[in-house]
């Protein structure tokens, strides 16, 4: 570790979600919510016209749009009153394989979360990847290597155990059993009061946000995935939320202002983005992805949830809100790569302190027998070590704070 790297670790009455229109008991933003409000709210106004925006910038925190129409946020990101709150993201959960032999007849799965079950218990909502299917049913996708799929009976309670709010399900494996298991997967988590977004019987309601309950906030969310296009859901056909995830891209451009207009006008207190995107194996971001983490932010996203990668990456604040390009894997039964040490990642927490952004804390964890656990000296040293390394190229502040690291958001 270099000496730059080492001096950013120095130390240091809710509702209840409406039911979408597909019964599936996520909180789906109705498309037309003009009923009787006498003033836009803050939300209504960040996915406004431009004119809307350029009138209401001042009071806002926000610019006039550049050139290329994009909206300056000046302001470090807040929500409504003088709320506390702890919002916990994880990456990629495949219970699938050898997690499902290992806990499919366990007396208790949620020992597959350890010591840390506690800790996850006490967060306002637990938000994380669902790498594969639930379900004991269906056929192959034909030609594809890899297939993950879990047995609900054990893998609904264990996600519950854990306090899981939501789960996208936007990604290269929430088909692998074709349409029937998806079906599954969706109708266990809806039955469990697990939220989930991403995927759908048809290309409408893979698209559709979600709005949860987190503690005192309410929360939009949508699922989106650049992996395995053969998944994509069509017009009456069921599949993911696939995209390809460039903001140079027209197609892109439309499809995720429309996304995020339905998602704004619920009114959340934030927007949370999660993205399934980029290669295997990479701990670092592409550019593309630098660029469309940034334009959701432009676009009004408060949070961008990244992961595939099965690595974690850095992470870069944009306009005060965090973009979490890879949060790693929580719990899986992969061969570990020395040099990547994938069975290593962080509990990425956002903390929301009387109604600011605060900081993301990163909590070092690790995978180990099918299980996840709070890491080891050893482990906490190495992540220390790694994320510095690859926060780097953002320029992100680290502050050490026991065996966690501390990114600061406030002014």
């Amino acid at each position: 570790m270099n000496r730059s790297q080492a001096d950013r670790l120095a130390p240091i009455a809710r509702r209840e979600p409406p039911v979408g229109e597909d019964g599936n008991g996520n909180g789906a933003a109705a498309g037309d919510s003009e009923t009787g409000r006498t003033a836009p709210t803050r939300r209504q106004v960040l996915a406004g016209s431009v004119p809307a925006l350029s009138a209401l910038g001042g009071c806002l925190g926000l610019s006039a749009p550049t050139a290329d129409g994009r909206t300056q946020l000046e302001t470090f990101p807040t929500v409504p009153g003088s709320v506390n709150a702890r919002l916990g993201f994880a990456g990629d959960a495949m219970l699938g394989r050898g997690v499902d032999e290992r806990w499919r007849d366990a007396d208790d799965p949620a020992d597959i979360w350890g010591s840390l079950a506690g800790r996850l218990r006490t967060l306002d909502g637990f938000i994380l990847n669902l790498e594969c299917c639930l379900s004991t049913r269906g056929e192959r996708w034909p030609d594809k290597t890899y297939y993950f799929r879990a047995d609900p009976e054990w893998a609904v309670p264990a996600l519950a155990a854990a306090g899981t709010t939501w789960v996208t399900l936007a990604n290269n494996h929430a088909v692998d059993f074709g349409p029937t298991a998806l079906r599954d997967t969706r109708q266990a988590l809806s039955a469990a009061g697990i939220g989930h977004g991403g995927a759908g019987p048809d290309w409408t309601a893979a698209l559709a946000p979600s709005v949860v309950s987190a503690g005192p906030l309410e929360v939009a969310l949508i699922g989106l995935s650049e992996r395995w296009s053969e998944y994509r859901a069509g017009e009456d056909e069921p599949g993911t939320a696939y995209l390809p995830l460039d903001a140079d891209r027209r197609e892109t451009q439309q499809t995720v202002r429309r996304l995020l207009g339905r998602a704004h006008e619920a009114d959340p207190d934030l927007v949370v983005a999660s993205l399934h995107w980029g290669p295997n194996w990479e701990a670092y971001p592409e550019p593309t992805h630098r660029e469309f983490g940034r334009w959701l932010v432009e676009q009004g996203v408060d949070l961008v949830h990244g992961h595939s990668a099965h690595v974690v990456q850095g992470v870069e604040i944009h306009r005060g809100r965090p973009i979490l390009y890879d949060t790693g894997d929580v719990v899986d039964d992969y061969s570990v790569k020395p040099d990547l040490r994938n069975d290593r990642s962080f509990l990425f927490v956002l903390e929301i302190v009387d109604g600011r952004f605060e900081a993301v804390r990163l909590q070092p964890i690790e995978i180990d027998e099918y299980a996840v656990r709070p890491a080891t000296a050893a482990a906490v040293s190495w992540l220390h070590d790694e994320m510095a390394a690859r926060c780097e190229p953002f320029d992100t502040p680290l502050q050490r704070d026991g065996d966690d690291l501390v990114i600061p958001l406030g002014e």
